[in-house]
């Protein structure tokens, strides 16, 4: 589906989708075709079962969103590295 057509059969919701084919233009991400996995009730919702199915699939493109949004305005973040986690160094 395109995101006008979600965007008009799914007002005003939270929702799961992924990006089945995708592009990167510059420093935002151009989603050409998505599916709709899953409505949610709220954005908290919606953002912690988007961090499910990410830990599940990391090989799949997420994203959560709210359909009030006319427009996508998706941008890449550029990769950091690997976040080390200090707590695991003595002192």
């Amino acid at each position: 589906m395109l995101w006008h057509d979600i965007h008009s059969r799914y007002p005003n919701q939270w929702m799961i989708v992924e990006a089945l084919t995708a592009r990167t233009d510059g420093s935002r991400r151009l989603i050409d075709e998505m599916a709709v996995v899953e409505l949610r009730e709220d954005g908290g919702g919606a953002l912690q079962r988007y961090r499910e199915l990410h830990r599940q699939h990391p090989e799949r493109e997420f994203y959560y969103l709210h359909t009030s949004r006319e427009e996508l305005d998706i941008h890449v973040r550029p990769w950091r590295g690997i976040r080390a986690s200090y707590s695991a160094h003595a002192s």
